[in-house]
């Protein structure tokens, strides 16, 4: 049964809790990840870090079942959304992407799409109904969640392909919160962006971390520094499938990691 009009745009539930345990990843016979395990606190930002090729976008994305687009992928592990593992038989595949919500490193709103039909776009992949009074509503609530309301709000039936790149991702942001996730994965946000615009998205992201639970995969060691509460640093060495070799409290891990392997990373020796 589709969801109601309030259930659709009802107030964000509290952010959850996400524990991937012995996750393990292939494409095809190449296996990626070997067996990682870390708990993403409710509330709270956590960084992937680490060198290209380490495994960090593939462990995002086995978070919300988006591994399983990929032809010849395979996935081995349990991941819990508050105790309850999304690749169980019984859940559904729906189930996971609305509650755990993705934005990807290339802002990747329709281009030929409003603003506004951006932001509500969410509501039809879910099969959720809501009248003309809802949506204006969620609209504003989630550009404002978002930081862009003020920027547009005078032009919410423009084209979302005509905004600039920081604002393209921060409207895939208000997208993304318009299903009401509790988790949202972010994959290397600000990589493609300005300085500025990036400093708005990390603003936004530390805005949202009350309210939703943040996993983001970044290169740039600052914004990890800035961005989050929680860090986990992966490695794949000398062929070997990537893995996390130190995970923490982020002004532990930058300050004073227990792995020297770590201290290079962080240091800039090497990555």
């Amino acid at each position: 049964m589709a969801p109601t009009a309030t259930s659709a745009t009802s107030p964000a539930t509290a952010p959850a809790t996400l524990e991937a345990l012995a996750v393990s990843a292939w494409f095809g016979s190449h296996k990626v990840l070997e067996q990682v395990s870390l708990t993403m606190p409710a509330g709270q930002v956590t960084a992937l870090i680490g060198p290209s090729g380490c495994g960090k976008s593939t462990f995002l994305r086995t978070l919300n079942r988006m591994h399983e687009l990929i032809p010849a992928a395979q996935f081995a592990g349990e991941v819990l959304f508050e105790g309850e593992d999304i690749y169980a038989p019984e859940r559904r595949l729906t189930d996971a992407r609305r509650r755990i919500g993705m934005v990807f490193q290339k802002p990747n709103p329709f281009p030929a799409m409003s603003i506004y039909d951006n932001v509500v776009a969410g509501l039809r992949l879910t099969g959720a109904r809501a009248n003309r009074r809802t949506k204006d509503e969620l609209v504003e609530e989630c550009l404002t969640r978002a930081g862009l309301w003020k920027e547009v709000r005078g032009r919410l039936r423009q084209p979302g392909g005509a905004l600039s790149g920081g604002q393209q991702q921060r409207l895939c942001i208000a997208r993304a919160l318009a299903v009401r996730p509790r988790v949202l994965l972010m994959d290397e946000p600000c990589s493609a962006l300005d300085p500025t615009s990036t400093r708005r998205v990390e603003e936004t992201i530390q805005e949202l971390a009350d309210e939703v639970t943040i996993v983001i995969v970044t290169h740039n060691m600052q914004q990890a520094a800035r961005v989050s509460q929680q860090c986990a640093f992966f490695l794949a060495e000398h062929g070997t499938p990537g893995g996390i070799v130190e995970h923490g409290a982020t002004e532990r891990v930058f300050g004073s990691p227990e792995d020297q392997r770590t201290a290079d990373y962080v240091a800039g020796r090497f990555g």
